[in-house]
């Protein structure tokens, strides 16, 4: 299968690269996260899918990862993942015209889909009744700057998705430390919801957002790997560069090969998912890639980095930190194998 970008999905790649690399720095990511969200927006790379009506480009899921993926190459404090791939995705993919309009007008949404103990659950414990949702979710993303949740939720007719205002009655926001910044617990007691879709649009909700999230994960995983690679060339020890050590050049060659493998199962889920077909089963592997491999590549990044891997002034604590949060998000490694496992 090629796999090889269109022109135009090139030119968003190149496009988001370039906006990353002149907007975001390396000494100071955090503070210039609105510079970056702000010129991501002005670049138009905020509303590729946006249908055109609307004042998007019309685009799919494809190219939107795409600039998830150099998002997270960059490891810079943007809400993407959350504002495309847990917001705009499923409402275009899912909205009514109205819903649409209201939700894609530059203003920002995400997605409430993890359950204390449950991540991403096909039959949420939160319920929605007479139009009201009660219930607990986790690790919600940019909770407070979103108009709307998409809440994953059980309703009499079954699985749903619900929107619900974070701001209205009913709604407790709680904010939480993780590994990168915050992230919401958010508690419903009654709060009145509006039906986007059925069991159909939740598992598209979860697809979507898998689908962000491993993309965000394999640009980290490059991202870290790039700046190891170029310190291995760089840093001498003994009067030869360290990447000529032999038990360095294996743990970089390892580390490679499972940056590669996680990038190639991520392109074929997300190439998929834009296309129409199942993705469920490629996004399960990408996801099972993600949660069980990545976190052990960034380890060996900074062990061969030494003790500079460990000050915080330097970059690589951002990729680390980045990959915790989102190899949690995506429920774990033993959650996604027994995933994969129950699909034999």
């Amino acid at each position: 299968m090629d796999f090889a970008f269109e022109e135009t999905q090139q030119d968003v790649r190149d496009l988001a690269a370039e906006v990353l690399r002149r907007e975001s720095g390396h000494d100071d990511a955090t503070s210039s996260g609105e510079a970056v969200w702000k010129a991501l927006d002005d670049a138009g790379l905020l509303t590729l899918a946006v249908p055109e009506r609307f004042g998007g480009a019309g685009l799919g899921v494809l190219e939107t990862v795409i600039v998830l993926t150099e998002v997270g190459r960059a490891a810079v404090d943007v809400p993407a993942l959350s504002a495309l791939a847990f917001g705009v995705l499923p409402v275009v993919r899912h909205g009514s015209p109205q819903q649409q309009e209201a939700l894609l007008s530059g203003r920002q949404s995400t997605a409430a889909i993890n359950e204390p103990s449950s991540p991403l659950p096909d039959r949420p414990r939160t319920t929605v009744a007479d139009g009201k949702v009660s219930g607990t979710k986790t690790a919600v993303l940019h909770a407070d700057r979103a108009q709307r949740l998409l809440v994953s939720a059980t309703t009499p007719d079954g699985p749903a998705v619900v929107l619900v205002d974070p701001q209205g009655p009913g709604v407790e926001l709680h904010r939480n430390r993780n590994s990168a910044g915050f992230e919401w617990t958010v508690r419903f007691d009654g709060a009145p919801a509006e039906r986007l879709g059925g069991a159909a649009a939740l598992a598209d909700l979860h697809a979507c957002a898998l689908a962000g999230i491993c993309a965000v994960g394999d640009g980290a995983v490059a991202g870290a790997l790039a700046l190891t690679a170029e310190h291995l060339r760089t840093r001498h020890q003994f009067g030869k560069p360290l990447a000529a050590f032999q038990a360095v050049a294996q743990q970089i060659a390892d580390a490679y090969i499972a940056a590669r493998t996680l990038h190639l199962a991520t392109l074929s889920a997300c190439w998929r998912l834009s296309t129409g077909l199942d993705a469920a089963e490629d996004l399960d592997i990408a996801a099972w890639w993600l949660t069980e491999e990545a976190p052990a590549l960034l380890r060996t990044c900074h062990h061969l980095h030494g003790g500079l891997g460990l000050d915080i002034t330097y970059p690589l604590h951002r990729y680390s930190s980045l990959i915790t949060d989102l190899a949690r998000l995506a429920g774990g490694a033993h959650h996604r194998l027994d995933a994969l496992a129950a699909r034999a």
